[in-house]
């Protein structure tokens, strides 16, 4: 039986799946054909257009119900005569902007009828004057065939680096089942029929906490330097983090690097419950399987950020969320991280280990001894065999000073588990920015 968690915590902690790296460096994700009779070209390609870079980002999901822990969601049902509002915080600024929209899990043709983007203003509300048509191969319209992505044409909107965007997508028929993404902590809006261009909200009376077809916010002509990509469970994700406060350990680095005005865009690449050796209904592909769309082929991506393997070593049998599989020694995460960082490396990549966060004392049964035994082995490898770059620490940051296997009280979220706002501030300042640049 499943304990009953406090609103907005998913009880999967944080994984990794390693099946999908098969031979070190083979990538076993399969890209889908373009339909025959598509309006706009499906181009993988221009994932790796020179002088962009990805200034917010989210790994996508198959549709499934919502849940206690994380509320409905729109996925199964997916939308008709709608306009979905979503609000986002980018990372980099630019002069131009293109977005990314996945059909990966959609099981028909995603038909957008039309797409805007605007500058934030609180909420479901646009700036006035600053909406921005865009367009697929030179259309208002596009179509996304099962299992492909798209990406639009660049259009005119200077932003700054931690500035909210507004991306308005307009639905006139039924879409099917919808790809999304099963946690966030800013809501997206929806409304009844066209309200693309509108500026206020009063039309959007609907609003979920997921994330719906967007994946990616790319920026051009600014003074951006390239990607970084946060990859990995829900520390990445940011359970425990405070809604629409802009929290989680990617927004918190992001701020650190704008501060310190080293314009690299950062994306969360996390899912809340992912694994390095399975995959999950409710937790996505396996690690291992999302690697290459997830990190490699966004665009400038030149570091990664690497948290996995808590969801690997533990044993919850009553966890749909866990299954299938059951819990993995420290050698075979191990050895699925060493595939990871194979793959990252091959493409010259910067890879930065996360240690396991410390689990003992959760409000829901993470620990025991022989899990303990797995994390410290983890977690010794990660810090002393030289296999990653650098060193994130969230174990010893994370650390109760009175018992080192429990997180201290003023970082830990009321879950007992994952960090609050300040655990994962406390974290952002234990990435050396150096290793990203």
């Amino acid at each position: 039986m499943r304990r009953k968690l406090p609103k907005r915590v998913t009880a999967p902690l944080a994984g990794l799946t390693a099946a999908a790296l098969i031979g070190g460096l083979g990538y076993a994700w399969p890209r889908p054909a373009p339909a025959a009779a598509q309006p706009v070209s499906h181009r993988s390609a221009s994932l790796k257009t020179p002088g962009w870079s990805q200034s917010w980002g989210a790994a996508m999901q198959r549709p499934i119900a919502g849940g206690e822990d994380e509320g409905p969601n729109w996925s199964v049902e997916g939308f008709g005569d709608h306009s979905l509002r979503q609000v986002v915080r980018l990372s980099a600024g630019g002069t131009k902007v293109r977005i990314r929209l996945s059909n990966r899990y959609g099981t028909r043709p995603l038909r957008v009828a039309a797409a805007a983007v605007a500058r934030s203003a609180g909420g479901a509300q646009a700036w006035p004057g600053t909406t921005a048509a865009l367009t697929f191969g030179g259309t208002r319209s596009a179509t996304v065939a099962p299992g492909a992505d798209i990406v639009s044409d660049p259009a005119p909107l200077t932003t700054a680096p931690l500035e909210k965007l507004a991306v308005t997508l307009r639905f006139t028929g039924a879409t099917g089942p919808a790809t999304f993404h099963r946690f966030t902590t800013q809501p997206a809006y929806r409304a009844p029929g066209d309200h693309l261009s509108d500026v206020g909200a009063g039309a959007y009376t609907a609003s979920t906490d997921a994330l719906y077809y967007l994946t990616g916010i790319d920026v051009t002509g600014g003074t951006g330097t390239g990607t970084v990509v946060a990859f990995g469970d829900s520390l990445i994700d940011g359970v425990g983090a405070g809604p629409g406060a802009d929290a989680r350990l990617p927004d918190a680095l992001a701020e650190r690097l704008a501060a310190a005005r080293s314009p690299l865009g950062v994306v969360n690449a996390g899912i809340g419950g992912n694994r390095l050796r399975y995959d999950s209904a409710c937790a996505g592909d396996k690690a291992t399987a999302r690697f290459a769309r997830d990190v490699l082929d966004r665009p400038g991506v030149r570091a990664v950020i690497v948290h996995l393997g808590a969801n690997d070593i533990r044993d919850t049998p009553g966890d749909p969320c866990l299954r299938p599989g059951g819990p993995a020694t420290a050698a075979q995460v191990i050895d699925a991280q060493r595939q990871l960082v194979r793959a990252a490396r091959a493409r010259g990549l910067k890879v930065v280990g996360t240690t396991i966060l410390p689990m003992k004392g959760a409000l829901f049964p993470v620990w025991s001894p022989e899990v303990e035994k797995n994390r410290d082995a983890v977690n010794h490898w990660i810090r002393t065999s030289g296999t990653y770059d650098a060193v994130l620490d969230a174990d010893r940051i994370m650390a109760d000073p009175a018992d080192a296997d429990r997180p201290r009280l003023s970082y830990v979220y009321q879950d007992g588990l994952h960090p609050n706002d300040a655990g994962y501030q406390a974290l952002a300042r234990g990435i050396d920015l150096r290793t990203l640049r």
